[in-house]
């Protein structure tokens, strides 16, 4: 039966589902902020090639937060604003407790929760039960790899010249294409395609001068613009997406 955790067990608790979860891992928390040690465990995940799926919402990620999941290829970022509930699941265990995963309710807060085991017989349906719920959650919570392209930007043609088959006209070496039905691609989406690090493709961009930093957040260029890279602002700050044929152009595939 479902097993009752004070915040010390809590904590102990959701570090081995965390450290045992073989095939998946959800982390469902309205206030998100990693600890050195959470990082670290999911740092292990991300070598065990572990999907994890993270839920967040009522607070905005810090870029610094957003840079590091940013650079793990088997982690998937959702926002419900709606979010209150804290609930915590790998593929036989789950906890549902009071705890945030917020490094100060872990210190300062008084919490209770409570672990359910898929190995105790009556825990199955319980689990089984919440488990639609997080699956609801997640359909309606947005998805922040995924990102509308625009109707039309500029790439940059392979000869920096207009062929004889266009007919659009040429702005500083770069000619105007139509792109609504190209894909758009966050780094960490280029990242998954390529196989290429998010951090390292942020370096390739920056060195070709297609965006900078400013404060904690990319800022495309006009150069970057002219190639088709879309300025967004999200939940944690300003970010950038690229027609997917940016990956050719340079040389990331």
């Amino acid at each position: 039966m479902a097993k009752y955790l004070r915040t010390s067990s809590i904590t102990a608790e959701l570090e081995n589902l965390i450290r045992d979860a073989r095939k998946e891992l959800y982390i469902i928390s309205p206030y998100l902020k990693l600890s050195d040690h959470i990082k670290e465990l999911l740092n292990d995940k991300e070598r065990e090639k572990v999907e994890v799926r993270i839920i967040f919402g009522k607070q905005e990620l810090a870029p610094t937060e957003m840079s590091y999941l940013e650079d793990l290829k088997y982690v998937r970022l959702y926002f419900s604003k709606n979010l209150h509930a804290k609930c915590y699941l790998n593929e036989s265990k789950m906890i549902i407790a009071s705890m945030n995963l917020y490094e100060f309710s872990q210190q300062n807060n008084r919490e209770m929760g409570i672990l359910i085991d898929k190995e105790n017989e009556e825990d199955i349906s319980v689990y089984e039960e919440a488990t639609k719920d997080i699956e609801s959650i997640v359909h309606n919570s947005e998805d922040f790899s995924y990102v509308k392209a625009p109707q039309k930007r500029f790439l940059k043609d392979s000869k920096n010249t207009i062929s004889s088959e266009t007919t659009a006209p040429k702005t500083n070496g770069f000619i105007k294409r139509d792109f609504s039905k190209s894909a758009y691609k966050t780094t960490k989406e280029l990242s998954e395609i390529t196989g290429i690090s998010s951090r390292q493709i942020n370096s390739t961009l920056k060195k070709n001068g297609f965006m900078i930093k400013k404060d904690d957040d990319w800022v495309a260029t006009k150069k970057g613009e002219e190639f088709g890279g879309v300025q967004k602002e999200g939940q944690y700050g300003k970010f950038i997406v690229w027609p997917e044929e940016i990956t050719s152009e340079l040389s990331l595939s």
